[in-house]
């Protein structure tokens, strides 16, 4: 029952981080005129986000109490926060080359 309760506890924190995420991105990119094409690549920065803090914070303080519960590497954590950065910039920068 626990494993259910911190799956559903999963989904719910990755449905209302992700549409808080997107929102503020599709914003931003809206205002800067981004071509639509490109916004997957924020959504895919946000994912890559969540990832980290699940992983390094959210697990932590769930309900799953089992094995397993590590939080990644500093130089793994690092890396992806750098790619979601450099994936939130792209569509700027290939929106900027386009025009």
């Amino acid at each position: 029952m626990k494993t259910l309760l911190e799956l559903l506890r999963i989904i719910i924190i990755l449905a209302f981080f992700s549409a808080l995420g997107w929102t503020i991105i599709g914003n931003t990119y809206t205002r800067l005129e981004v071509n639509e094409t490109y916004s997957w690549l924020g959504a895919i920065a946000i994912l890559l986000l969540l990832f980290v803090l699940y992983r390094n914070k959210w697990q932590f303080t769930g309900w799953y109490k089992g094995k397993g519960k590590e939080k990644l590497p500093k130089t793994v954590s690092l890396a992806l926060v750098l790619v979601s950065i450099v994936l939130m910039i792209l569509p700027l920068v290939f929106n900027s080359s386009l025009n």
